[in-house]
């Protein structure tokens, strides 16, 4: 059997997901959980093979928990299976140890399918996904500004986002502006609706 956790922070998708993959004979759903802080625990007390994560979650989200649950159970298959498809959200997912990248509007076989295909040692990427990250190419911005512009989307002001940061006020300033400049946007709503449409943040 597969066993298989999953972390969605929507009830009615997480049972979906479990109904879908608890038909299959080999498919065992052993935990389910709404928030990302709960995945490392749920992963502990099950042993799962397979772990599918969605991306925003409350708590920690599944980029996030990816990483810490690659590292703390290197042999559980990592999937991200989200709405939000975006090629930022692959480069990331790769990054932090996922093996599998779907989207979840995908029929439903193809999901039973790619757990069995990671299961199975392989890697498995949503291909129109797969061609657009390719043509985005990777993510331009450094850390410190994406911090910046994820506090910019909620509205913060710059003495928010430098108490926030533990920077000065002026050293934000600058990597707003960098940012800014880097994604060709006009202020920094702009350029944080950019970076968050791509994934980037």
């Amino acid at each position: 059997m597969i066993k298989v956790l999953l972390a969605d922070d929507q009830a009615m998708v997480r049972g979906a997901l479990a109904t879908v993959l608890g038909l299959e004979p080999d498919i065992e759903v052993v935990a389910q959980v709404g928030s990302g802080d709960e995945v490392l625990p749920a992963a502990a007390r099950t042993a799962p093979d397979v772990a599918l994560l969605d991306v925003q979650m409350p708590g920690r989200d599944g980029l996030q928990v990816a990483a810490d649950l690659h590292r703390a159970r290197p042999g559980c298959r990592i999937v991200i299976c989200t709405t939000f498809g975006r090629p930022g959200y692959l480069a990331r997912a790769m990054t932090a140890g996922a093996v599998g990248f779907v989207v979840k509007d995908a029929p439903p076989e193809q999901l039973v399918e790619a757990v069995r295909r990671v299961h199975g040692g392989l890697r498995v990427v949503d291909p129109a996904l797969a061609a657009e990250s390719l043509a985005t190419g990777e993510g331009p911005l450094t850390g410190r500004e994406r911090e910046a512009l994820r506090l910019a989307l909620d509205g913060g002001t710059v003495a928010d986002m430098a108490a926030a940061l533990h920077l000065t006020e002026g050293t934000v300033r600058n990597h707003l502006s960098t940012a800014i400049g880097k994604l060709g946007a006009r202020n920094r709503a702009e350029a944080a609706r950019i970076a968050d449409e791509r994934g980037w943040l």
